[in-house]
């Protein structure tokens, strides 16, 4: 038995440090149906759910979400990965404001890749490992297995905060049918520190963890769909037009984060440049200076929308 734990071990730990050679900034991972924390954030989903903070968001409620097996017949362990998408280049526009995590390559394309290149090395080193891959746009409770395989824990903004690369994470995982060493779960440090939730200016966290997205800048400059922002959130746009970074800006883990100076997180040029001039911008240019983005979610006509409502303010 001893032999076995150790020969299980040892694949773990080649197993996420494959993670690491590939560019991801942390690994870890998770066992699963996981530890009785799996349940309680679960039942903050249906919390959440229940309150319509998801407003539009609609797949939010697919009830696989809840099982992680469903995602993969014999599901016995994840790898969770975290891609430090911070670039020493972003240098916030004058005049239009960005989420970083959407300043550089789309991060799915960038974390689906990589998660890729590890699952053919599966192959190779544990060939009767099956592996399923599973970014955002999968119905899994990221976040919460993020924090059960110790990649770090859920802040009091919602967002996973890791002790050397803060919240600027964006995560990925490899859903796997092999039993491997599972790291510690994350404990909380965000102590008595609410800055996230002072500074919000639209009071989109309504208490620790838990945010409405239909108070929040960065749902509505990116999923909302109406022709026109509901006034406490054109009130309070203050040149965001595509996401929000304030409730990660203002939290201290994210003081002294390393950059990540690959071109995957390098921003583009147009987003740094960007001024009144893109009202002028027809579909095709829009579509053109999106490709690759994660950004191309927004649809131009959407840009146009944020773009005017900002300027009401100035």
């Amino acid at each position: 038995m001893k032999d076995i734990s150790r020969k299980n071990e040892d694949l773990s730990y080649k197993l996420k440090r494959r993670a690491i050679l590939e560019g991801f900034a942390v690994s870890g991972i998770a066992s699963i149906p996981g530890s009785s924390r799996l349940k309680l954030r679960t039942k903050a989903l249906d919390r959440w759910l229940a309150n319509n903070y998801h407003s539009e968001m609609k797949w939010m409620e697919a009830e696989r979400r809840k099982d992680i097996k469903s995602l993969l017949n014999g599901a016995k362990s994840v790898l969770t990965v975290g891609f430090n998408y911070l670039s020493e280049e972003h240098k916030q526009n004058s005049k239009f404001k960005i989420g970083k995590f959407g300043q550089g390559e789309d991060y799915h394309k960038v974390i689906f890749k990589k998660l890729k290149r590890i699952g053919k090395w599966i192959d190779n080193e544990i060939p009767d490992c099956k592996w399923k891959i599973c970014v955002d746009t999968s119905p899994l409770l990221e976040k919460a297995w993020a924090e059960e395989a110790g990649i770090g824990w859920i802040g009091k903004n919602s967002n996973i905060i890791n002790k050397k690369y803060g919240s600027w994470l964006t995560l990925g995982f490899l859903i796997l049918t092999k039993d491997f060493a599972p790291d510690a779960s994350s404990q909380s440090l965000c102590g008595k520190c609410e800055k996230c939730i002072e500074r919000c200016p639209t009071k989109a966290i309504t208490e620790p963890f838990v945010v409405n997205s239909e108070s929040c800048i960065a749902y509505h400059t990116i999923e909302n769909r109406n022709k026109t922002f509901p006034g406490h959130i054109e009130e309070n746009l203050n040149g965001w037009i595509a996401g929000c970074d304030i409730c990660q800006d203002v939290c201290p883990w994210n003081e002294a984060v390393p950059f990540n100076k690959s071109i995957e997180a390098t921003p583009r040029e147009w987003i740094q440049k960007l001024d009144v001039e893109s009202l002028s911008w027809d579909k095709k240019k829009w579509e053109l200076n999106l490709k690759g983005t994660t950004l191309k979610r927004i649809k131009p006509w959407m840009w146009e929308r944020n773009i005017k409502a900002v300027l009401k303010k100035k």
